[in-house]
């Protein structure tokens, strides 16, 4: 059987109860690390039904560049551009990124809750 190919897909949203500062472009600095690590928990099990079905070593997301957090429309939001991975495998579903983004819909109240995070309800968007 052939292995698992390595497939990625970005995933971008916009957190309205975050306000954007200039040490979230930081990846060294506190405020970006704590941030990191709490979205990276909330999107770790939005993703993690939705993506199931398309395979294995699922890698959520990789928020690691100064590129992760921007300014939103509104300077006083977040918004959020993750990149993540996971191993094809032939023998399962195969990606439906229209599928995901209903499934994360449904896991976020209509797009609107991300955990204690406030979502901007047209900002999310899935890119595979």
């Amino acid at each position: 059987t052939p292995s698992p190919t390595s497939r990625h897909f970005t995933l971008n949203f916009t957190l309205t109860n975050l306000q954007y500062t200039a040490d979230l472009e930081a990846p060294s600095s506190h405020k970006f690390i704590s941030t990191e690590k709490v979205i990276n928990y909330y999107v770790s099990l939005a993703l993690v039904l939705p993506i199931l079905p398309y395979g294995s070593d699922l890698n959520l997301p990789a928020l690691n560049s100064g590129h992760a957090f921007k300014s939103g429309r509104d300077r006083d939001d977040t918004g959020v551009d993750a990149v993540c991975s996971y191993k094809n495998n032939a023998s399962l579903a195969r990606f439906d990124r229209e599928k995901v983004y209903h499934e994360l819909s449904t896991m976020t109240n209509g797009v609107t809750k991300l955990g204690h995070y406030s979502l901007e309800k047209n900002s999310l968007y899935v890119d595979g």
